[in-house]
């Protein structure tokens, strides 16, 4: 048999019906995903600009100490960031270090925020084109129940069953692009969520880069500085000129 003729026929037998019962379970993990995400991205939901203000005056007002007291309570990604590069003794820590270090707690960050985002991502872009396979089996069944009807039979029961064969099939299509456009708005909104978040972890890390090259000058200065000369009495001086 020929190798058109062996998919038409396992596509006929296996039907449409399959693809719709495909695209609700997808569209059901797909709602439990956004709803779990959802839940679990409500930590984002905090006034970080206050919170930087007290991380930059704990930083010049108490160090490291004071700034690790007043983040250590807070589970924002910015916090979280933040308290990586002040992990070590502040004389220990240099700006490099502190920085790789938040660096790399930001790309960790970044990969428990963005979880399970490629499913609804790939669902977005894929559940259209199940549904629209859904509709060309639908369609062949269609046509090969019109191919097969008799010549007295085409013109009084073949259109009717044709056409309504071809508007079930286009169910499939609807069905997919039902499932799509919710898993994209969903990705859309979370994903630039999580950017923001992460922009805010990048801000918190430069103001404590920014803090550690500030004591680093400052300690330089004070390195370089010449030692004051000392002072001497006019008494003194005149003594010293008399001798």
């Amino acid at each position: 048999m020929h190798i058109v003729e062996r998919a038409k026929n396992l596509m006929m037998n296996a039907g449409s019906e399959w693809v719709m019962w495909l695209l609700i379970v997808l569209s059901a993990v797909s709602i439990a995903i956004i709803v779990e995400r959802v839940l679990a991205l409500r930590t984002l939901k905090t006034d970080l600009t206050s919170l930087r203000r007290q991380l930059v005056d704990g930083l010049f007002e108490g160090g490291f100490a004071k700034a690790r007291t007043l983040l250590s309570n807070q589970r924002h990604p910015a916090a979280l960031v933040a308290l990586r590069g002040l992990a070590r003794p502040e004389p220990e820590t240099t700006a490099k270090g502190a920085e790789e270090a938040m660096v790399a707690e930001t790309v960790a960050q970044k990969r428990v925020l963005e979880s399970r985002f490629s499913f609804l991502a790939t669902l977005g872009a894929n559940a259209p084109f199940i549904g629209l396979f859904g509709t060309v089996v639908g369609i062949l069944q269609a046509f090969d129940a019109l191919g097969h009807t008799s010549a007295g039979m085409v013109n009084s029961i073949a259109p009717q069953a044709v056409m309504s064969s071809i508007s079930e099939a286009l169910v499939a299509t609807a069905i997919g692009l039902g499932v799509a456009i919710p898993a994209v708005f969903a990705y859309n909104m979370l994903e630039r969520t999580v950017k923001g978040a992460l922009e805010d972890a990048e801000i918190f890390s430069r103001e404590i880069v920014s803090y550690l090259e500030s004591r680093r000058s400052d300690n330089a200065a004070k390195q370089e500085e010449p030692p004051s000369r000392p002072m001497v009495s006019p008494v003194a001086r005149r003594a010293a000129s008399l001798s």
